[in-house]
């Protein structure tokens, strides 16, 4: 009888290292990446197999057989491209920068914050509303009421770019959520993440994280809309009337 065995899973850390030696890699998607990975160092992708990799490994993978000094046959390489993949294996051996250090997730249980919405943040780096809904690497979920804000989960959206309904992966992701912030979205994207019950807030310009969410913060302790209202608790008959959106984007 015959025994098949599967593959441990990729750890939180090892995906986000993958996922952002791909962005430094344009022309190589994150499954070719992950595909030359395995071929150099196996199938079980940890951190110990990926500090093995180097840049000579990645130049062979993806058809870039130069020497190191940028040449072979008299043809000079790409100095981008050389400076791409040694960028790369930098984040792959896990060399960080202080950009892309997460903030702390604060203790939270769920019902000890009456009157509160759950927010998603679309984040690239750090405490930022940075990224597209489709292609963010990461959302920042918060526990909000007029007078609280909490960070109470980081949800890596890394296995998405490996799923057959990408968006679909995403909106199961923050399924729990109210509202999510996004610098961008596209109209098919949207559709259905109202379809989810959840409400896309697009502000193209981005930045801080909860200084945008402690604007919220006033909207909810003096005019909440009516949707709003309804997810906080409050009585049909205490809510704002004749509420207008205010337009993010």
């Amino acid at each position: 009888m015959s025994t098949t065995t599967s593959n441990p899973p990729i750890s939180n850390e090892v995906a986000l290292r993958i996922a952002l030696a791909a962005r430094v890699l344009p022309e190589i998607s994150l499954t070719e990446l992950i595909e030359a990975l395995q071929d150099n160092v196996g199938e079980v992708l940890n951190e110990a197999a990926l500090s093995r990799i180097t840049v000579t490994n990645l130049k062979t993978a993806f058809g870039q057989t130069y020497d190191l000094d940028g040449e072979e046959e008299g043809e000079d390489a790409n100095a981008g491209d050389i400076a791409a993949l040694k960028e790369a294996v930098r984040i792959l051996w896990g060399a960080k920068d202080e950009a892309e250090a997460l903030p702390t997730i604060e203790p939270y249980q769920d019902g000890e914050m009456p009157h509160s919405v759950r927010i998603a943040v679309a984040s690239n780096n750090r405490e930022l509303l940075d990224g597209h809904f489709g292609s963010c690497l990461r959302y920042l979920v918060y526990q909000l009421s007029a007078t609280t804000l909490k960070l109470i989960d980081i949800r890596s959206a890394l296995e998405a770019d490996l799923s057959d309904d990408r968006n679909g992966f995403r909106i199961n992701l923050i399924r729990d959520c109210h509202v999510v912030y996004i610098v961008s979205i596209g109209g098919p994207a949207a559709a259905k993440v109202v379809q989810a019950g959840i409400y896309p807030m697009k502000l193209i310009e981005g930045g801080e994280a909860k200084a945008i969410l402690t604007d919220l913060q006033t909207v909810i302790a003096t005019a909440p809309p009516p949707w709003m209202a309804k997810v906080l608790g409050i009585a049909e008959g205490d809510r704002v009337k004749n509420y207008k959106a205010i337009e993010a984007s």
